[in-house]
């Protein structure tokens, strides 16, 4: 519990420093501590005489509702006002926002009379009749009225500006708060590195990739050989005895290296510059916190977006699938204990989840009974992990990649409103799955609103619609508990 806290504590600061440090003058430490004080809380009741009992409801709910609160009301006590064109620009859209911190490093050069003539003529009117320009200090915001489809719009525009202007601006299409689209150009970042593009070894790193690999691929097998039921004394007396943990380790290893090469696989797709992926090792726990990659260019659009997001996802569950039915079927049926849950690996509860309860009786069949739990082998951990792992991704939530799913469809705007109720809903998910704890308040300091893709405003086909309910229905058959009728019809 107190290295989960830390955890949680450093991931909070971080997390707080980075959004709203540069926007308030509150110290970054009491706005840490107002959205630690329900997990402080918790841990110290866990740490109680009490512990056995049910933390009240009542008073959960309300840290979680009036800490965020209390939060967002330091934020705007210490705002730091800030400036454009002499007047006040707090109010500027959430998409101006991010407009401004993607080009913080740079101000928009001068603009003389002749390259705003140019400028108004990167717009036709059969597509987008410009209106007005307005000059902030990082971008030039071109409002007027949408005359062509979405994409036909974007891309007319972009392809003008580039023809006149080469790779100065970064050409944006967002929607305002009040639902029009408008055009943003923002000094180019690469701009200056055009002529010499950086060398694929610098960007990509596969020293630092293989290196983590290699460690993690140690301490996931450590982990898996105490899974597997070696001791630290058998370990000394025969150091054989430590790669019993490698089926643990492969296993794990390729599910979570085919989720993250699936986004690196459709960066690569989309032309954007990408890392490999990173895996995060440490000596204990599961062997690992994941893996990563590091999108290094700005998302081209939605569908985009949509694709890289939901490509980690899918093709970790093609894996992870396969390894835990092989996994449930050499797995031990035992007796279910008091403490079985979604998580407890010696004893399994199959019901703790509709997607668990049908694989697992499609890998052991008549052995499963409704009283029994199961004692997974190594390689269905690693399976099991893999499912949590889709479905913690799979959370509609902020830059996670089932938020990069619900803003790709549903817009920017929706798929912040959508985290926000996710958030609650797991929360209360919690009472059935105690283990979600830890990430249900996770949920709570991710920022709820995802960043823009450069065109933000075409909306996606129907096929991948139909492929994003799909994922949302996977999130709910793996972390939902199978009902009692079902689970009377399965066992």
């Amino acid at each position: 519990m107190l290295f989960l806290l830390l955890l949680l504590s450093i991931f909070t600061y971080y997390v707080v420093k980075r959004s709203v440090a540069g926007i308030t003058r509150t110290p970054t430490w009491l706005l840490w501590l107002v959205m630690m004080i329900p997990a402080f809380v918790l841990a110290f009741w866990s740490a109680s005489d009490r512990a056995d009992e049910p933390f009240p409801i009542g008073i959960l709910l309300g840290l979680f509702i009036l800490c965020p609160v209390l939060y967002w009301m330091l934020i705007q006590w210490g705002r730091i006002p800030q400036k454009a064109n002499g007047q006040d620009s707090t109010r500027k859209s959430a998409a101006a926002e991010v407009l401004k911190a993607a080009a913080e490093k740079a101000a928009i050069p001068p603009i003389d009379k002749e390259e705003e003539a140019t400028i108004q003529h990167c717009f036709p009117w059969s597509v987008y009749y410009l209106q007005n320009i307005e000059y902030r200090p990082q971008a030039l915001i071109c409002k007027g009225q949408l005359r062509a489809s979405p994409t036909v719009a974007y891309e007319t525009v972009r392809e003008n500006i580039e023809a006149n202007f080469g790779k100065r601006f970064l050409v944006i299409f967002q929607e305002g708060l009040n639902g029009k689209p408008f055009f943003a150009l923002v000094p180019n970042p690469e701009r200056k590195k055009a002529d010499k593009p950086p060398r694929p070894d610098k960007l990509t790193r596969p020293g630092l990739a293989i290196g983590l690999f290699v460690a993690t691929l140690f301490t996931t097998t450590a982990v898996g050989a105490f899974i597997n039921g070696v001791t630290e004394e058998a370990l000394q007396g025969d150091p054989n005895l430590f790669f019993r943990g490698l089926p643990y380790a492969i296993s794990l290893l390729i599910i979570l290296g085919i989720h993250e090469l699936g986004h690196y696989l459709t960066a690569r797709r989309y032309k954007m510059k990408a890392t490999l992926p990173y895996f995060i090792p440490i000596p204990f726990f599961l062997g690992t916190f994941g893996a990563f990659i590091q999108l290094r260019s700005p998302v081209p659009n939605r569908r985009a977006l949509f694709d890289i997001g939901i490509a980690g996802p899918m093709s970790g569950l093609v894996v992870a699938l396969p390894l835990l039915i092989w996994g449930l079927a050499n797995s031990d049926v035992v007796t279910m204990p008091e403490n079985a849950s979604l998580l407890n690996f010696e004893a399994l509860d199959p019901g703790a989840s509709i997607a668990l309860a049908l694989l697992s009786k499609l890998a052991l069949g008549s052995q499963l009974t409704i009283d029994s739990a199961i004692h997974l082998h190594p390689v269905a951990v690693s399976g099991c992990l893999g499912l949590v792992v889709t479905a913690l991704n799979l959370m509609p939530v902020g830059q996670l990649d089932g938020g990069h799913i619900v803003h790709a469809m549903y817009g920017q705007r929706n798929g912040a409103i959508i985290g926000q109720v996710c958030r609650f809903l797991v929360l209360g998910l919690t009472f059935v799955h105690g283990e979600l704890l830890i990430w249900a308040i996770l949920l709570f300091f991710i920022p709820a609103i995802d960043e823009p893709a450069l065109n933000d405003v075409s909306e996606l086909d129907d096929k991948r619609d139909l492929w994003g309910l799909v994922a949302l229905t996977i999130l709910v058959l793996i972390v939902l508990p199978t009902p009692g009728p079902l689970k009377a019809l399965l066992f």
